[in-house]
């Protein structure tokens, strides 16, 4: 695949050049003079070289991910938003927790890894794109679709691939300073070394906010909140085999709600959010080299998810236990691949804070075995077969099949074709109880409750026009179709009682992305449409699902000198959206302009001005009901911090 990485310069750029692996390394090159960079997609676990795969991915490279670092340096919220298919959900109105849209479905849907290793989930789903800092990130893998293959349940809609940096043949140190308008403050950094036999990483990140009310009502768009992460991982490399191990600790405070709360008085009733966070994991990885060109891999995480959340007149507190094992073998030949190997899913909750009696404690635990094939059939015709079979202590056995096909055949076009299965597992961890403070929640009932099934189809096509010599286009364009079968809703029984059941057949999920990149000399304007038409299917009917807009449109104007300096316009449209109380949104804009000027190598400065155009919800409206020391919050579908400067400074010893 060809180095994109040196002149991509957003989210929604990288998502197109790579939206169809099918484009050649020669197809995606910005210029003929350009240097060729080979980019391993660690998420499909194939040797085969990146335009050969039948299944669709999108990797959001160096550049990209360090572009979007300069504007939040504490998370990687932006870094996916902006992205065509993807929508980060604001979930709630204080606290500023998000969480993953693929394609129009639920976040639940989405599974997040770290180096393919499931990190981020149940309980500690909640919090993990605010507490993810993307300065040690070498690059992020997007499948989207079915891809419980090799990834069991949950990657219903999809998954996200975070990949770390690993020691390079040069050492590195990073920093990056940043200060916003906002009163929010990143500092980060990142060290890297490799020796002949030890290699060594170690991330760090300090990240704060003091609290943010842009609309003056009283309530936060952003928290008051303070986040240390630190992060090292240490290599040892032998003649025919690699061991790593790393850990992972991030210890947060988070205090959402009334200003004047929050800046400290404490002589009226007010309404608050106060959340403590402490996440550890580790990270195990064996490589060994056998005969004939296989390859054995061994990998494991343990995580332990600490939070208590304090409302007022409730609290809620637990600790997740997870963990992740897996032995995998790989083989390769001229004409195929394939990856045999078996996993031990766990997930364990204990709630120690709360209501006795609707304490929601669940253990689950999953081995799966799972086999894939890729046959490059001949030069234009590439297949690729898996199949995973889980069994789950609770709901038994899932037989999960996937099928994708490439065709190269046509000048300058490539075609994918692909469709699989998929489930999900009930937890008690859902958007719907985040937004309740899991008040009232009841626990489980696992002789009410399924498995959610699903079934999805995919097919895209990308062709390269180049019109001139300095004047190229670069297309994509793909049709989704996914459906969810039973879905788990949180319904209220009685006053302020909830409780998990399936009154819905089924949700599905149809539509459209397009992807287009003009490229002209040092100009480029990127250009991406979403269409996705969600749908609850139930015995009354079908409607549209809440809080998704059906359109969305992401533009950007960029010119870029390399090494030199860069300055993008970007512009992002969202259509309505249906709301809760029946009303439908209104539809928006938002603006935003980003410069970075390069001094040398090692040295950078950059300003950013994010929404200029100050669009925020609080502007349609009020965003509550009631008084504000007992606020009912009404659906959040727009932004709430509005107009915000950031900048500051990079620099690489």
């Amino acid at each position: 695949m060809s180095n994109y990485s040196t002149t991509a310069n957003t989210c929604l750029l990288c998502t197109l050049l790579s939206a169809s692996i099918a484009a050649s390394a020669p197809q995606l090159s910005f210029a003929q003079e350009e240097e060729v960079e080979e980019i391993v997609v660690s998420a499909t676990r194939s040797r085969r070289s990146f335009e050969q795969l039948p299944t669709r991915v999108e990797v959001l490279g160096g550049e990209e991910i360090n572009e979007k670092a300069n504007m939040k340096p504490g998370d990687i919220r932006m870094l996916l938003n902006e992205s065509t298919g993807i929508y980060v959900q604001q979930t709630s109105a204080t606290s500023f927790n998000s969480s993953i849209r693929i394609q129009g479905l639920d976040g639940k849907y989405t599974q997040l890894l770290r180096d393919g290793l499931p990190m981020y989930s149940g309980f500690s789903g909640g919090l993990s794109l605010l507490q993810i800092a993307p300065l040690d990130l070498q690059q992020v893998e997007v499948i989207k679709g079915a891809s419980s293959t090799l990834y069991g349940g949950g990657a219903i809609a999809g998954l996200v691939n975070l990949v770390s940096k690993k020691p390079s043949d040069e050492p590195e140190l990073s920093v990056l300073l940043n200060g916003t308008s906002a009163d929010g403050l990143d500092l980060s950094s990142f060290y890297s070394r490799k020796g002949e036999t030890l290699g060594t990483t170690l991330f760090t990140s300090y990240n704060r906010s003091e609290g943010y009310d842009p609309a003056d009502i009283g309530l936060s768009a952003i928290p008051k909140f303070e986040r240390l992460t630190l992060s090292p991982r240490v290599f040892f490399y032998g003649d025919d085999s690699e061991f790593n191990f790393g850990v992972n600790t991030v210890k947060e405070s988070r205090l959402g709600g009334d200003m004047a709360y929050i800046d400290g008085d404490r002589s009226q009733t007010a309404y608050f959010e106060d959340s403590d966070t402490f996440r550890v994991s580790t990270q195990l990885e064996y490589l060994k080299q056998l005969s004939a060109g296989r390859e054995l891999v061994i990998r494991n995480s343990v995580s332990r998810f600490e939070r208590d959340l304090l409302v007022p007149n409730s609290e809620f507190g637990g600790i997740q236990l997870s963990s992740f094992s897996e032995a995998h073998v790989l083989g390769a030949t001229n004409a195929f691949d394939w990856v045999l190997g078996l996993n031990l899913w766990t997930d364990e909750f204990d709630q120690d804070t709360g209501a006795l009696n609707t304490h929601i404690d669940y253990e689950q635990r999953t081995f799966g075995g799972f086999a894939q094939a890729t046959w490059l059939y001949s030069d234009d015709w590439t297949f690729e077969a898996g199949l995973r079979v889980d069994h789950n202590d609770d709901h038994g056995e899932f037989v999960l099949p996937r099928l994708s096909l490439l065709y190269t055949g046509f000048d300058d076009t490539t075609l994918r074709l692909g469709g699989g299965l998929g489930y999900k597992l009930p937890t008690p961890f859902s958007e719907e109880a985040e937004q309740l403070q899991f008040q009232g929640v009841q626990p489980l009932n696992p002789n009410l409750l399924e498995a959610e099934r699903s079934a999805g189809l995919n097919a895209d096509l990308t062709h390269t026009f180049e019109l001139s010599d300095s004047l190229s286009l670069d297309l994509n364009v793909l049709l989704f179709y996914t459906k969810v079968n039973d879905p788990l809703t949180l319904v209220e029984e009685t006053d302020d009682v909830y409780a998990y059941r399936q009154p819905v057949s089924y949700i599905d999920t149809r539509g459209t992305e397009v992807n287009a990149v003009w490229r002209w000399n040092y100009m480029k304007f990127f250009l991406g449409y979403t269409n996705a038409d969600v749908r609850e299917h139930d015995s009354q009917g079908t409607t549209e699902a809440l809080l998704m807009p059906k359109e969305r449109v992401n533009m950007v104007l960029v010119y870029e000198k390399e090494d030199d300096f860069r300055i993008g316009l970007e512009a992002y449209y969202f259509s309505q959206q249906n709301l809760g109380n029946g009303a439908r949104s209104s539809d928006y804009w938002i603006y935003g302009l980003m410069t970075e000027k390069y001094f040398s190598d090692d040295f950078s400065l950059f300003l950013n001005f994010e929404n200029f155009g100050d669009t925020r919800q609080t502007r349609d409206g009020p965003i509550y009901s009631g008084s504000i020391s007992n606020p009912q919050f009404v659906d959040i579908y727009a932004p709430l911090d509005g107009f915000v400067v950031n900048g500051g400074i990079k620099l690489r010893f």
